[in-house]
């Protein structure tokens, strides 16, 4: 009986840890277990990552892509608040309702911010906020909301403008006009002017190249430079126009291009009649005709005195 009673023993002790061994040790299924009913608010990040900010176009716009889920067994009812920075505008829903165990996808367009205005590279958080209204019919008594956020970055703007100034007036030939170009960084980064191209459609005038390319301009200031327009003694009466095309040195390091350029016209005029050659003899044809007429006899005095002595003879007849 001893014998027996302790074979049972063991045996019961063995399955006993088994058990035990079993218990402490076997995986625990989390996967299977149902998600906790509830309701979210999600963002769909650039590239998935959260980090990452929602880049600007050059026009100041970027749409957003969120999201609500509801795993809850009734119907929910949000109304949605949104704060978005630059002093930027916003379109996007007002209230959705998002059926029991569904959820559902929204567009956030963001507009109207002036990239030009702030810094390239600036960032700055947005944040969309869901309120919770109602679950079915039934209005919910309790302050419930989820809110997302994310970072809007503004984009590296490159553009230079470039303007001639006006010419006063008509300039001759043979002489020279000095005209001002001036470049102005309507970007928001520190440029430079790249490749300078100065042009005109008269074969005889000649158009200086002073731009300088190696300075840095600020964003939002205006570096002027003069330009040389020289006309050959022998060009003719024209209108000519002086075209000066430029680059933008950061956009062409960027990988991009951006060109600016403009144009005045010329109007070239013959010399001056005073201004001629001083071999010209005009004036010595005047000097000329000056010592034949002094060399003439007088005949305005020869005239007076035919005159006078005619008068005294009909007055002698008279008398007599």
């Amino acid at each position: 009986m001893q014998c027996l009673t302790g074979g049972l023993s063991l045996r019961f002790g063995v399955i006993l840890s088994s058990i035990i061994f079993l218990c402490l040790f076997s995986p625990i299924g989390t996967s299977q277990q149902p998600e906790p009913p509830g309701w979210d608010l999600g963002i769909e990040y650039p590239l998935e990552d959260e980090d990452n900010p929602f880049k600007l176009s050059s026009s100041g716009f970027v749409t957003v892509t969120f999201f609500v889920s509801n795993n809850e067994l009734l119907p929910i009812t949000v109304e949605f608040d949104y704060d978005i920075p630059f002093d930027g505008a916003f379109d996007g829903p007002e209230s959705e309702t998002i059926g029991a165990g569904n959820n559902k996808t929204f567009s956030l367009s963001i507009s109207g911010i002036d990239v030009r205005d702030n810094p390239a590279e600036t960032t700055e958080e947005f944040s969309i906020t869901a309120l919770l209204v109602s679950r079915g019919s039934v209005p919910q008594p309790i302050p419930d909301s989820r809110t997302g956020t994310g970072e809007l970055i503004i984009p590296t703007v490159y553009d230079l403008e470039v303007r001639i100034s006006e010419p006063v007036g008509p300039m001759n030939s043979g002489s020279e006009m000095t005209l001002a170009v001036y470049v102005e960084n309507l970007g928001n980064v520190m440029d430079r002017v790249g490749s300078v191209e100065v042009s005109d459609n008269c074969p005889l005038l000649t158009v200086s190249n002073d731009l300088d390319t190696t300075k840095d301009i600020v964003a939002g200031n205006i570096y002027s430079s003069p330009i040389v327009i020289a006309a050959s003694q022998s060009h003719p009466q024209r209108n000519c126009d002086v075209e000066v095309m430029i680059s933008s040195n950061g956009a062409t390091n960027s990988g991009g291009s951006e060109f600016a350029e403009d144009s005045v016209r010329v109007s070239i005029e013959p010399p001056p009649v005073n201004q001629e050659s001083p071999d010209d003899p005009g004036d010595e044809d005047e000097v000329i005709d000056e010592v034949v007429s002094s060399n003439l006899p007088n005949t305005g005095i020869f005239l007076t005195v035919l005159v006078i002595l005619f008068s005294a003879s009909k007055k002698t007849n008279r008398r007599l």
